[in-house]
């Protein structure tokens, strides 16, 4: 299904503060909004993962393709995940962050380094196990965030971590 490139809203954009709601997967609508989302992705110059909140709609679904970042270690390629969940996280530490409804901002953000995530595929609703390292545990942990009403700004430490960004790089 060939997706919309899609706004990505900039905060402070009330959906981007919703807790976002389950999805059934195999719904046509879901399966429209994952096509949509990849096509925003695409578009979205140095993003590496967006979260549906991002393109306004309050849904638990996410897409990342982290692959192509200097830093990425593991590489789960182009992938939208509805309903992921939090399965497993180890080895914090922090990391520079950045977010497409964020512009002009990065920040040292504390997250785990490995991650498992469960979740399912839209479209077939299969269940999907993703094990992700390093900045692909990092990009996949932001879009979380967004999922659950979290800018990447409500976890800096410290103002002193803020940083003015150059680009945009979500995740």
């Amino acid at each position: 299904m060939k997706g919309t490139p899609r706004e990505v809203l900039g905060a402070p954009h009330p959906v981007l503060s919703a807790v976002a709601e389950p999805v059934d997967p195999t719904a046509p609508e879901v399966m429209a909004a994952a096509a949509d989302l990849l096509a925003t992705l695409r578009q979205e110059p140095g993003a590496a993962g967006l979260a549906a909140p991002q393109i306004g709609l309050s849904w638990r679904l996410i897409a990342f393709d982290a692959g192509r970042h200097p830093k990425a270690r593991s590489r789960a390629g182009e992938l939208v995940v509805a309903n992921p969940r939090l399965a497993g996280a180890a080895h914090w530490n922090g990391g520079r962050e950045g977010c497409a409804s964020v512009a002009g901002l990065t920040a040292d953000v504390p997250r785990a380094t490995r991650i498992t995530v469960h979740g399912h595929l839209p479209g077939t609703g299969e269940a999907v196990t993703i094990e992700a390292d390093a900045f692909e545990a990092r990009c996949i942990q932001h879009q979380l965030d967004h999922l659950d009403g979290l800018l990447f700004l409500d976890r800096v430490p410290r103002v002193l971590s803020l940083h003015t960004s150059l680009h945009t790089c979500d995740a």
